[in-house]
């Protein structure tokens, strides 16, 4: 079993200003397609904040740990950025995908900064932030997670 941790990654929402809806969209999907969620945790657009939880989930030995916000044009979204400063390898494939099949639906999934890389043998994947992006998303992932964790622990190609 393929075990995740779900970081949301918004100032509204760690300020409890605004619900979390979708981090639990991501736990939803996830848990439907046989993963386990072993954490979620919010957190605001901060970038040292957003590293020490990436760094802690990666350590604590997580399969896959997908974020949810901070993936936009604004002047606080910062978490490719976070993210990228804590991979050893980038995965490119995974932002690639997002957007282009995204682009399909709306023209704004390109404005979507969202990467993937690799910490240890964890799995980092950035997710848009709005619940129906991240369903969408996630949707196109599910079945290529279990081969990309299968390559991360050693296993062929």
């Amino acid at each position: 079993m393929i075990k995740v941790a779900i970081l949301t990654v918004s100032d509204s929402c760690a300020k409890l200003q605004r619900k979390d809806l979708s981090g639990p969209t991501v736990k939803e999907v996830l848990s439907r397609h046989g993963f386990e969620v072993c954490q979620e945790e919010i957190v605001p657009d901060d970038r040292d904040i957003v590293i020490k939880a990436l760094v802690r989930f990666t350590e604590e030995g997580y399969d896959v740990v997908f974020t949810t916000g901070g993936t936009g044009l604004g002047p606080r979204d910062v978490t490719p950025e976070a993210t990228i400063s804590v991979c050893e390898k980038v995965v490119p494939g995974f932002g690639e995908l997002m957007r282009a099949e995204g682009h399909k639906r709306t023209q704004n999934a390109v404005l979507s900064r969202g990467i993937a890389g690799i910490r240890g043998k964890t799995l980092i994947i950035n997710l848009p932030g709005s619940p129906k992006a991240v369903r969408e998303c996630l949707e196109l992932l599910v079945g290529i997670l279990p081969h990309a964790v299968e390559m991360m622990r050693g296993g062929g190609h």
